[in-house]
């Protein structure tokens, strides 16, 4: 289990994130939608570890994010928006090297990787360079590196930036395959993904947390039906900025 309690985030005098709380459970796929600039991105990467919270607190598994990282990191996977790919390396020694950096090592290597492999569909791009891949395979291989030691905890940052729709569809199949026993948050700006995708939402405006609930819960909360995500989503925005300007 992930929670967050009332994270806030300043980047010097600039707060990109306010007094966030949220609990991630596992068998569910949680989608974390806003617009770009949101926050999103600060809250995936103070959850794994890569920066940490001005205020507040996050624990994984009842550990703490400052006190043991080391022991988080082992158990997320974790796609950037700009996951560092080594681009002259050939993918299948790519994900092998990563692997190995993981820890795994002999058999347990070989099964991951091939299972890997699998998942994010890279058979037919294994002997290419990493710079030879195309956008939309190169985030697949994002995707494999996040996947590769078997994490029980994704977070993953826009992870379907540059694929077409099949590719899309694709994603989603493999999402759902991957979600049992499984925390998955993913964020994206992409309403329609979320919709698709998510058991629960996460619905962030502007550093603030405006929305947490299943579909059914948010139509129930706003009077609009759950298969009209957008809608809801635009009377959220309106009525935080509303409370704001009379505040």
């Amino acid at each position: 289990m992930v929670e967050s309690t009332a994270i806030t985030k300043y980047y010097g005098h600039i707060k990109a994130v306010e007094d966030i709380s949220f609990t991630l459970g596992t068998d569910e796929i949680v989608g974390f939608v806003g617009p770009n600039g949101a926050g999103k991105s600060t809250v995936l990467k103070m959850l794994s570890t890569f920066i940490y919270p001005t205020s507040g607190g996050i624990t994984v598994d009842g550990l703490d994010v400052v006190e043991h990282s080391l022991e988080i990191r082992r158990r997320i996977g974790y796609l950037s928006g700009d996951t560092p790919l080594y681009q002259e390396m050939r993918v299948d020694r790519f994900l092998r090297f990563v692997g190995q950096a993981r820890g795994l090592r002999g058999v347990s290597l070989k099964r991951q990787f091939s299972w890997v492999v699998g998942v994010t569909g890279l058979e037919d791009v294994l002997m290419k360079r990493v710079n030879q891949c195309s956008t939309g395979f190169r985030q697949r291989i994002g995707l494999a590196t996040a996947l590769i030691h078997d994490p029980p905890i994704l977070l993953l940052d826009e992870p379907t930036h540059g694929f077409d729709p099949i590719q899309v569809r694709a994603f989603r199949d493999t999402l759902k395959e991957l979600s049992p026993n499984r925390v998955i948050l993913f964020s994206t700006h992409i309403i329609s993904e979320v919709a698709a995708l998510s058991d629960r939402v996460l619905i962030i405006n502007e550093g603030c947390l405006l929305a947490d609930g299943t579909p059914t819960e948010l139509s129930r909360s706003t009077d609009i039906e759950e298969d009209n995500l957008e809608g809801i989503f635009a009377h959220l925005v309106r009525q935080a900025e509303e409370e704001r300007s009379i505040a």
